[in-house]
């Protein structure tokens, strides 16, 4: 008994060691990165200032108003962006998918190539997709498209594979030995069992794009993101905080929306 106590001592005596030795190091990182940036850790005291400050300025009034026109153009040219990403992107990722997947792809080579494309395509940020591609293609909406379309079919086609190859193989394998060709087992025996996954991954993608689509605009000079930087630079406080306002009303509004379709599907 007294054996057990001990080493039930020692266990817990090693776990409070690794978790002072944790936040000792990150504590020596913060004061490390606050003297290489020259942050000044005091500014913390005023923070109820700086919110203070955003509570006068930020809040919309009657002369933000004025303004809703011009947002509401810019939302929903935000919104077509992120949904019409998402759905092309969809698409090309399904096929992807499909060849990917161990259970439907020709070989493990494949499926390989895919897989190291899908996390090439998903591990780039979108910001640093953003950037690559003004350099070909300016500022416009169709850059904001390509750098969404870009890293969204990195990551559809990743969960994609994995949603494919959770079907049960019984199922693919059954229908094999009846020669049924490889189209009529995709569109027979996967694809009813992977639709209602695959469009709350769709679901969640669009509202994924929508927050980066805010974003990317600031750098394509586009969309919901480019009105905000241009009332915030010309110190148009409130109709900035109109825009932050009308964001977060659309965010919410698609999410609710989503939650919708997928109970619905679900209950279907």
């Amino acid at each position: 008994m007294e054996l057990r106590q001990t080493n039930g001592n020692a266990f817990f005596l090693k776990k409070r060691l690794k978790l002072t030795l944790l936040i000792g190091l990150i504590g020596v990182l913060y004061v490390g990165a606050s003297l290489v940036l020259d942050f000044n850790s005091a500014a913390f005291l005023y923070l109820d200032r700086g919110i203070i400050w955003l509570a006068k300025n930020f809040i919309p009034n009657s002369q933000s108003m004025a303004y809703w026109q011009e947002i509401l153009g810019a939302l929903i040219r935000t919104l077509l962006v992120s949904v019409a990403a998402t759905s092309v992107a969809a698409v090309i990722s399904l096929g992807l998918a499909l060849m990917g997947a161990k259970s439907t792809g020709p070989s493990q080579v494949v499926s390989w190539v895919i897989r190291g494309f899908a996390s090439f395509m998903r591990n780039i940020p979108i910001v640093g997709w953003a950037m690559l591609l003004l350099f070909s293609f300016k500022q416009n909406d169709f850059t904001g498209f390509l750098a969404l379309l870009f890293l969204s079919v990195g990551f559809l086609t990743r969960a994609f594979m994995e949603t494919i190859e959770d079907v049960d193989i019984e199922k693919i394998q059954a229908l094999q030995v009846t020669g049924a060709n490889y189209f009529q087992v995709v569109s027979q025996a996967v694809l009813p069992e992977i639709c209602t996954p695959l469009i709350s991954w769709v679901l969640y993608m669009i509202e994924n794009n929508l927050r980066d689509a805010t974003l990317v605009g600031l750098l394509t000079g586009t969309g919901i993101g480019f009105v905000f930087d241009l009332y915030f630079k010309s110190l148009r406080y409130g109709p900035a905080g109109l825009v932050v306002l009308a964001i977060i009303i659309l965010v919410i509004a698609v999410e609710l929306s989503s939650n919708f379709v997928e109970r619905r599907i679900a209950h279907d």
